[in-house]
């Protein structure tokens, strides 16, 4: 009898325990509603908020990028085919336009250079010495009018002559006042060779000029092989074409230089100032424009931004060039090329690869706060 008691009594104390945690779970929720409510409304707030901020981004694009000098990189590449005597320039060389940088084989060339002027020689003594009746009036200033532009073309050449032999000499990075003075006489030539042209072209422009005798015409075709002969020979050159530094070199003694692109002798361009040129995919097309304002920023400059402006937007869509960072950029996405000229930029290096931010309309500053 005493056990059944003991076991009521057990089932009774667990049934009130039952009861009692079934009372607490149905009050807890309820004790703790309002400040569930206010953690959820104040979590929907934050959403709200993140969603209007990223509605309304610091920057309307951004791209990858690649610095370049100021007008691009220019490649180039030897006119024509032929060893390669000798290299002048070694990189960061400052040249002017006209400096002789690569110096091919001209054996050839001045074999028939040296025909051209015994063959001119001879035709033009026979010319002179002839005992017929001299030329007066427009046939006459033809005549002085070849032999100065022969004459001219003559002291171009040992101009050229003179000043690329010093060149060659100087050591790399040094200009003495010889080597100014030279390129400047080189200059003086040139232009004096280019005034002779015009006025023998204005000549022979005159309806009323007579035809050239048989001993002026045999005199004009042994020039015209001399001035060809001139020409073949300054393909042997390759020059700075403007202003600026030499960026690479990969023009070698010994080897085999060929015109064509893909084998280019020096990288040459202007490092007065820099520019950017960026790629941007076509889904950010619409929000590029000229003039807009610009930040570049390079991982060897970290925490530097360089600001600039948009100033040149290509008018086709083409494929990429630049290796963007992070994932692999899809094949088929095509980019717009867009030229961005910083305001200070001397310390980015040619060839560089930078990230390009698009300040948004409403950013007069496109600096991000």
């Amino acid at each position: 009898m005493s056990n059944i008691n003991s076991t009521i009594a057990t089932l009774a104390v667990a049934a009130i325990a039952v009861t009692a945690t079934g009372a607490m779970l149905m009050w807890q929720p309820n004790a703790l509603a309002p400040s569930a409510l206010a953690q959820s409304a104040a979590a929907k707030a934050a959403s709200s908020s993140d969603s209007t901020k990223a509605a309304d981004p610091t920057w309307a694009a951004s791209a990858t990028g690649r610095v370049e000098p100021i007008g691009g990189e220019v490649r180039i590449v030897s006119p024509v085919g032929g060893l390669i005597k000798e290299v002048i320039v070694v990189a960061k060389d400052r040249m002017f336009a006209g400096d002789l940088m690569v110096r091919l084989d001209d054996g050839d060339q001045l074999a028939r250079i040296a025909a051209a002027q015994a063959e001119t020689l001879v035709r033009r003594r026979e010319r002179d010495e002839e005992k017929t009746e001299k030329p007066s009036g427009l046939a006459l200033d033809r005549r002085n009018a070849e032999d100065t532009v022969e004459a001219s073309e003559r002291e171009l050449f040992e101009a050229r002559q003179n000043f690329d032999s010093i060149l060659s000499q100087r050591k790399s990075g040094t200009i003495s006042t010889e080597i100014v003075n030279l390129r400047q006489a080189v200059a003086q030539k040139k232009s004096a060779l280019e005034e002779a042209r015009r006025q023998l072209a204005r000549i022979e422009a005159k309806k009323e000029l007579p035809l050239p005798d048989r001993l002026d015409a045999a005199l004009t075709q042994a020039r015209s092989d001399l001035t060809l002969a001139y020409q073949a020979f300054e393909r042997t050159r390759v020059r700075a074409p403007k202003d600026g530094t030499v960026l690479r070199v990969d023009a070698r003694v010994g080897e085999l230089a060929a015109p064509s692109p893909e084998a280019p002798l020096v990288a040459f361009g202007d490092l007065s100032n820099v520019q950017v040129l960026a790629e941007v995919e076509d889904r950010d097309v619409g929000n590029v424009r000229i003039g807009q304002r610009v930040i570049v920023r390079a991982d060897a400059f970290s925490g530097k931004d360089f600001e600039g402006r948009v100033t040149s937007i290509a008018s086709a869509l083409g494929s990429p060039h630049i290796a963007s960072r992070g994932p692999r950029r899809p094949n088929d996405v095509d980019v717009l090329e867009v030229v961005v000229t910083l305001d200070k930029g001397q310390e980015l290096v040619s060839g560089m690869r930078v990230d390009v931010f698009f300040a948004n309309n409403e950013t007069a500053d496109a600096k991000r706060e």
